[in-house]
């Protein structure tokens, strides 16, 4: 099949999925203002993949039918093909300036990194290991649209998943069967669930006890399997608004929970199950988080770029681009970009063959730089915004169809910038608030706060895994030197002299 057209894509969520936005249950999320805009701009980035312009950017020939499909399938075995991979995820997340953060090429960036290490899904059964790169297969030649639930229900969690008051609070495998598993419970926050083809699941953070193995499970299912509802929060999406609402007009990808009331899982979608080892270190074992970081790190870094872009003709509309504290932060905002980018070519740079399935994994500590500033990062970008646009972000006339009303004159006159013109400018600070003061800004900035999980415990982990050993060699090497050598150069402060040779 390969890669598929936007046309095929919408096509393909015309099925029998139960959606609902309140008390409404969608009947085709194609049409409905809610998800329009969000689905014909994931349409485009399939459409892109058919431009000659693009082609060989976005696609690589199958292994197994020599036809063009998506490059975010492509398993890396050479430097070259990881910077490959960045350009294709790049050229994606800067055509939806970096605000769809469950594009088709996250979730493929983790199946292709479970079947390249589909061995360990052998551990519980070759089966296992077996339906793993079937699955990958499937899904590379389909050029299906994936995306995740991972997290339990919010209520209480002093209690594991064992101990909840309603053992099916969380899912929890209600019974095996020759057809499959029977899950009952809920998952969150399966962002783009009511357009993605298909929703991969799996408990995380994989802190599973002994007693919590009915709900150790990792699975594929269609959104349209029967008895799954998906229950959407409220839509920020202004459907055609495209002036007044630039970016959530486009990007606004809808969150949601997902609700399995007694859902059949065929043994061919089950992965994992009942092992609560297994499952609580597939994430760290099948490398998904070198893959994955590598894929998200690109796309944060899209993202940083075009915020800095809004933050510099900001400051160049009101006229104060050269004030010495507007460069501070402009410069500060620039930095941000740059360890955004560091983080990837280091990674790249770093990157090591594994010996056990001959793949070229970035290096992880350079990847996890940035998923660790970035919950920090972009709050102060959107601080900056707040700081640069001050009260003009909340004048803005409530339409730019003014423009051509009676008022239009006015508005010319008292909206322009230092050196352009009112509609430009206002345009602009539009862009702006749906960045910063919309309720699709405050979203994203929610989604970046949380995007790899609580960004405390990921900054604790990150110096728990940080190979610190040279670090603190240094200090007890110099902490065991004789005072009479070391402490000489310190009170002093000079070199010690090297012996002469």
């Amino acid at each position: 099949m390969g890669v598929r057209t936007g046309t095929a894509f919408i096509a393909g969520l015309r099925d029998s999925r139960e959606v609902w936005l309140g008390d409404e249950r969608v009947t085709d999320v194609t049409t409905h203002p809610a998800f329009r805009g969000a689905i014909e701009s994931l349409a485009r980035l399939y459409d892109m993949q058919h431009e000659p312009a693009y082609r060989e950017l976005l696609t690589y020939p199958s292994p197994t039918t020599g036809e063009p499909v998506g490059l975010s399938f492509l398993i890396p075995r050479t430097r070259e093909d990881l910077a490959r991979r960045r350009q294709m995820i790049k050229t994606w997340a800067d055509a939806t300036c970096g605000m769809m953060g469950r594009s088709a090429d996250f979730l493929n960036t983790m199946v292709t990194a479970w079947a390249a290490k589909r061995d360990y899904f052998a551990q519980q059964s070759p089966a296992c290991a077996e339906r793993v790169w079937r699955y990958y297969e499937d899904c590379r030649e389909g050029d299906l649209f994936l995306t995740h639930a991972l997290l339990d229900p919010q209520v209480d969690r002093v209690k594991n998943r064992a101990e909840q008051d309603d053992p099916y609070l969380c899912l929890r495998i209600a019974e095996e069967t020759k057809q499959g598993l029977i899950v009952r419970g809920a998952k969150m926050v399966a962002t783009a669930a009511p357009f993605a083809d298909e929703i991969l699941v799996w408990p995380f953070p994989p802190t599973l006890t002994e007693a919590e193995a009915p709900y150790a499970m990792v699975f594929i299912i269609p959104v349209a399997a029967p008895g799954l509802k998906i229950i959407c929060r409220e839509s920020f999406a202004h459907p055609d608004q495209y002036a007044d609402h630039p970016l959530s007009a486009r990007f606004d990808e809808m969150d949601a929970v997902a609700v399995f009331a007694d859902v059949l899982v065929p043994w061919e979608r089950v992965f994992l199950h009942g092992d609560t080892r297994l499952v609580a270190q597939m994430y760290v074992g099948t490398r998904i988080r070198e893959m994955t970081a590598h894929q998200t790190n690109t796309r944060l870094l899209s993202k940083l770029e075009f915020v800095y872009g809004v933050l510099c003709l900001m400051a160049e509309a009101i006229g104060v681009q050269n004030a010495p504290a507007v460069q501070e932060v402009l410069g500060e905002a620039a930095t941000y970009v740059e360890i955004l980018r560091s983080t990837l070519l280091m990674g790249e740079q770093g990157a090591q063959v594994d010996p056990s399935n001959g793949v070229m994994y970035p290096a992880l500590q350079p990847l996890q730089v940035g998923r660790t500033w970035g919950p920090r990062i972009y709050p102060r970008l959107m601080e900056i915004m707040r700081r640069l646009g001050a009260g003009g972000l909340m004048q803005l006339p409530a339409s730019s169809a003014a423009f051509d009303s009676p008022i239009g004159r006015e508005l010319e006159k008292y909206y322009r910038g230092a050196r352009i013109s009112a509609q430009d400018k206002v345009a602009l600070f539009k862009l702006a608030w749906d960045l910063v003061g919309s309720d699709f800004g405050s979203r994203h900035t929610l989604y970046e706060l949380y995007y790899a999980g609580d960004p405390s415990m990921l900054m604790a982990g990150f110096h728990r895994e940080f190979d610190k050993a040279a670090c603190v060699a240094r200090v007890k090497e110099f902490l065991a030197q004789p005072s009479s050598t070391a402490g000489s150069a310190v009170r002093t402060g000079q070199r010690p002299v090297p012996p002469l040779e």
